[in-house]
């Protein structure tokens, strides 16, 4: 096994939406002893890590008051060198809805990183992570329900909307998805495919950030009129990214109504199963996160040893 001296290891934080008890941090060393592990290739270069949701879910917490797919309203946020990505746990392949595969990794081909690194196969990496902080959207209890009549854009957009069945697809193009990227049937609509704009478009439309850093720390929320919802991190449909077709629909593939799914309704080809299917759309709030307090300590501790070592050097 390939190790690292302890000096030598750097300890990445951990916080957030976990259970009592849970570790504040993690190193190589404890990746290493975690159990089984997973590779995601680069180009020529092979990671070799712990799968992200396994580790993650080993400490997260649940919230008892919801419903249904409670993982749903889980991402982390991942710092590092790199910079910060929000991630969908959902979207994680062994959550059993996404597909993405991303590890922590604490080796490549080259031998052990000195510090451990979030690979992403859609190109969303986070180099030398510094900290792991897991984000809840709070249930606020059962909705209004029933079908759905709008649904509106907010939140950190410069041109929130409110879209009824007049509006769509209006300038936005429209797309018809009868299945997956490989073929298979979709894991909902019984069939019928259905018709609706792109996600990506209709943010872009609403006017989220132009910034791609800003962007990656960013999520958007799809809830329904019984308060169902679903996050989804902008890195998954980001073109440069995920580029994942997902759909804000409006129809069936044959331009008829969705009938008990309301007005307009999540679609995402590609997942396993349909918990990410948000039917009855009322809402889609884009979240940008904040720096996690943590790192920002991390920070001005770094910016006072910089200080420090400068006034030493310039006393000698």
């Amino acid at each position: 096994m390939l190790t690292l001296s302890a000096a030598a290891q750097a300890d990445v934080a951990l916080a957030g939406f976990l259970n009592a008890g849970s570790p504040s941090s993690f190193s190589i060393t404890d990746l290493q002893s975690f159990g089984s592990t997973a590779t995601v290739t680069v180009g020529d270069n092979t990671y070799t890590g712990v799968s992200l949701y396994s580790y993650l879910n080993t400490y997260l917490a649940t919230d008892p008051t919801v419903p249904k797919n409670d993982i749903l309203r889980d991402y982390v946020v991942a710092t590092g060198a790199s910079g910060t990505i929000v991630y969908s746990l959902g979207n994680l392949a062994d959550a059993n809805f996404g597909t993405q595969n991303s590890i922590i990794a604490f080796s490549d081909s080259n031998g052990a990183l000195s510090a451990p690194s979030l690979i992403a196969t859609d190109g969303a990496h986070v180099f030398d992570l510094t900290s792991l902080s897991v984000g809840h959207v709070d249930y606020p209890g059962l909705g209004t329900q029933g079908p759905s009549t709008s649904f509106s854009v907010f939140g950190d957009v410069s041109n929130p909307t409110t879209y009824t069945a007049a509006e769509l697809p209006g300038s936005l193009a429209p797309h018809t998805e009868f299945t997956n990227p490989d073929g298979t049937p979709l894991v909902a609509g019984g069939g019928q495919g259905f018709t609706g704009v792109s996600l990506w478009d209709l943010l872009v439309a609403a006017g989220i950030s132009t910034n791609p850093a800003t962007l990656l720390k960013s999520y958007v929320v799809a809830t329904g009129t019984d308060n169902y919802a679903s996050v989804f991190g902008l890195e998954e449909i980001m073109p440069q990214y995920g580029n994942r077709g997902d759909l804000v629909a409006y129809a069936n593939g044959s331009g008829g109504s969705l009938d008990s799914s309301g007005f307009a309704r999540i679609v995402v080809p590609g997942d396993t199963r349909g918990g990410r299917y948000v039917s009855n759309l009322v809402s889609l709030e884009v979240v940008t996160v904040p720096v996690p307090p943590a790192v920002l300590l991390m920070l001005s501790g770094a910016c006072v040893f910089v200080f420090t070592g400068r006034r030493q050097r310039s006393a000698a």
